[in-house]
C-alpha cells in the first residue's frame, strides 16, 4: 500500500522513467539558469558552503552579544536575531502590554542604545545579520545601519535581512500592527530606502516557515509564500520601482522536515515556480531577479520535549533535507528547544551539526545530488502542481491579500493542522518518544531561564534614556516622520532622525499607529 505525502499526494513503492513527466530537460535546466530547479548558483557548495546561521536572542542586549561572539567565534557565518514579542509588536519594555514578556522568547530591543550593545564588538563589515522582524522591520533596520556608521562601516558595506513579511503574521504568527495597505506601503519604502542606501541588504524574507510551524503541508508552505511574493512585487510596481530594481534583494524563508523527499522536491518546485512568475508575469529580465534565494530553519514544529537528546536526530536529518534541496542559508535549532530558550551547549551542538554535514559528508562534493531521481523529480511536478492550484485560488479571491482577508490561507492552515494532530493522537502518525518508543523515565533536564529582573531594568534604562536625550529632537523628528506617512515620502528618512535622536520602538511605532491605525482581524465561519 503507498504512503501518502504530507502534502496529501501518493508515494509509491517504486518509481521508474515512466513516472516522469515529458520535457523533464526543460523543466530541469542547468545549475544557475532559469528555471533553477537545481539551484541557483552554477557551482553551488562546491564552491563554498551555505551560510551557516544561528538563530539566538534573550534577555537583555548584553547576554545575547555574549552568545553571538560565542557563535562567531565557533565559526558562524551569519548571526539571526531572535527579538522578544513587545520589540516584535512594537511596545517597549515599560508598555503596560509588555508586562511579563520581556526578554522572554528574545532580545528586548527599546532604543538605539540597546543596539549598540547588541552589536558591541561584532565585525558588522564581516557578519551577515539576518533580523526576524517584520512590522517594526524599518525601525530595527534603521537602528542596525546607525549602529554601524558609528563603526565606521557604512550603508553600503552591511550585508543580512530582516524578515519584513507582514502579510504572513495575517495568516499564521500575529505580530502585525497596522493594516496590510499600509504595512505594503511601508514595504514598498524599505524597498526603496534599501536600494538607495543599503544595495547589499535583503529587504524581505517572504517566510513559510511560520505558516508550516502552524500546520502548513509543504504545497500549502510554497504556494502561500510565494502568493505573498507576488503580492509584494505588484505593490512595489504599482509605486513605479522597475521589477530589477528591486527584486534580487528579495528572499525566502522555508522550514525542512524530516521528510527529506518530499522536503527536497519542494525547494526545488519553489524555485521553478517562482522563476516562471518573475519572467513570464513580471518580465523581470535579470536572471537575479528571476532567482528564489532562500534561507532554512529546521522544523522546531517537530521537537519534542519527551526524550530531547532525539532531537539531536532530527536536526540532522532536517539539515540534510536542507542541503539536499539547495539552500543558501540553514539554521539548525538546537535540541533543547521545545523545553526553553537553547542553552550555549545546545546552541554550540547545533551548529556542530552543520559543520559535519559540510565537511566531513560528500553532499558538498556535486552539484544537484538528487537531479534525474526518479521519484524526487515526480514529487517535485506533484509539489508544483499543487502549489499551482492553491496559488490559481488565491487569485480568484482577488490576491493574497483579499484572501488573508477572506480567511482562505488561514483556514486551510488549520485544516491541516488539525489532521495531523489527529493523526498523532491516533498514532497512525509516530513519533519517536511521543506516541512510540516511549522511555520508562526521563532524566531531569536543567533548561535555561530568563532572569524576571531583565523588565525592571530595561524599565530603568528607558527612564534615564527619556531623562537626558534632547526631547524638542524627538519630537520633532517623530512630527516630520508623521507627516511623511500621511503624504508620500519615504518614511525611513524622517524615521531614522528619530531613532538617532533616541526615538524608543514604541514611540516611533505609536506614531504610525496614529496616523494608519491598527489591524483587527475579522473572524470567518
Amino acid at each position: 500500500m503507498a504512503r501518502e505525502s504530507e502534502s496529501g499526494f501518493p508515494i509509491e513503492p517504486l518509481y521508474t522513467s515512466e513516472d516522469l513527466a515529458a520535457g523533464l530537460e526543460e523543466r530541469l535546466g542547468t545549475p544557475g539558469a532559469y528555471p533553477f530547479t537545481r539551484g541557483v548558483y552554477p557551482s553551488m557548495y562546491t564552491g563554498r558552503p551555505w551560510t551557516m546561521r544561528q538563530y539566538a536572542g534573550f534577555g537583555t542586549a548584553r547576554e545575547s552579544n555574549e552568545r553571538y561572539r560565542h557563535l562567531v567565534a565557533q565559526g558562524t557565518g551569519g548571526l539571526s536575531v531572535a527579538f522578544d514579542l513587545p520589540t516584535q509588536m512594537g511596545y517597549d519594555s515599560d508598555d503596560p502590554v509588555a508586562h511579563g514578556e520581556v526578554g522572554k522568547v528574545g532580545v528586548a530591543i527599546d532604543s538605539l542604545e540597546d543596539m549598540r550593545i547588541l552589536f558591541d564588538q561584532i565585525p558588522l563589515d564581516q557578519v551577515s545579520t539576518s533580523m526576524t522582524i517584520n512590522a517594526p522591520a524599518s525601525v530595527l533596520l534603521l537602528m542596525y545601519e546607525l549602529v554601524a556608521e558609528e563603526n565606521g562601516v557604512p550603508g553600503s558595506a552591511i550585508t543580512g535581512t530582516i524578515q519584513n513579511d507582514v502579510l504572513k503574521e495575517y495568516i499564521a504568527r500575529g505580530t502585525y500592527i497596522y493594516p496590510p495597505a499600509h504595512s505594503l506601503r511601508l514595504i514598498t519604502n524599505i524597498f526603496e530606502y534599501c536600494r538607495n542606501e543599503i544595495p547589499k541588504w535583503n529587504t524581505i524574507s517572504i517566510s513559510g516557515y511560520h505558516m508550516a510551524e502552524a500546520g502548513a503541508t509543504p504545497t500549502q508552505e510554497i504556494a502561500f509564500t510565494l502568493a505573498d511574493g507576488i503580492e509584494y512585487v505588484r505593490a512595489a510596481v504599482a509605486t513605479g520601482q522597475d521589477v530589477d530594481d528591486f527584486a534580487p534583494r528579495l528572499a525566502f524563508f522555508f522550514v525542512s522536515r524530516t521528510t527529506i523527499l518530499e522536503e527536497v522536491a519542494k525547494f526545488r518546485a519553489a524555485r521553478r515556480i517562482w522563476a516562471d512568475v518573475m519572467k513570464n508575469e513580471f518580465g523581470a529580465k535579470d536572471p537575479k531577479s528571476q532567482m528564489l534565494r532562500f534561507h532554512t530553519q529546521t522544523a522546531g514544529v517537530q521537537l519534542t520535549a519527551q526524550q530531547p537528546e532525539v532531537n539531536l536526530v532530527r536536526v540532522a536529518v532536517q539539515g540534510l533535507a536542507a542541503v539536499l534541496g539547495g539552500t543558501q542559508s540553514l539554521h539548525t535549532n538546537s535540541f533543547d528547544e521545545a523545553i526553553a530558550l537553547p542553552t550555549v551547549k545546545a546552541a554550540t551542538l547545533a551548529l556542530r551539526t552543520q559543520q559535519v554535514l559540510a565537511y566531513e559528508t560528500d553532499v558538498t562534493a556535486t552539484v544537484d545530488p538528487f537531479a534525474g531521481s526518479y521519484v524526487v523529480e515526480a514529487m517535485t511536478d506533484e509539489v508544483e502542481k499543487g502549489a499551482r492550484a492553491l496559488m490559481a485560488k488565491v487569485e480568484e479571491l482577488g490576491g493574497a491579500v483579499a484572501a488573508i482577508e477572506k480567511g482562505f490561507q488561514k483556514t486551510e492552515i488549520e485544516l491541516s493542522a488539525y489532521a495531523t494532530a489527529k493523526g498523532i493522537d491516533s498514532g497512525e502518525r509516530i513519533v519517536v518518544g511521543l506516541n512510540k518508543f516511549k522511555a520508562a523515565s526521563e532524566e531531569r533536564y536543567e533548561p535555561l531561564r530568563v532572569d524576571p529582573s531583565i523588565e525592571a531594568d530595561q524599565r530603568a534604562r528607558l527612564a534615564d534614556l527619556r531623562a537626558r536625550r534632547d526631547q524638542q529632537a524627538v519630537d520633532a523628528a517623530l512630527e516630520a516622520m508623521k507627516k511623511a506617512a500621511v503624504g508620500n515620502d519615504n518614511v525611513l528618512y524622517p524615521m531614522k532622525d528619530a531613532l538617532k535622536a533616541l526615538a524608543t520602538v514604541g514611540e516611533v511605532c505609536n506614531a504610525l499607529r496614529e496616523v494608519w491605525g491598527v489591524y483587527t482581524p475579522q473572524e470567518f465561519f
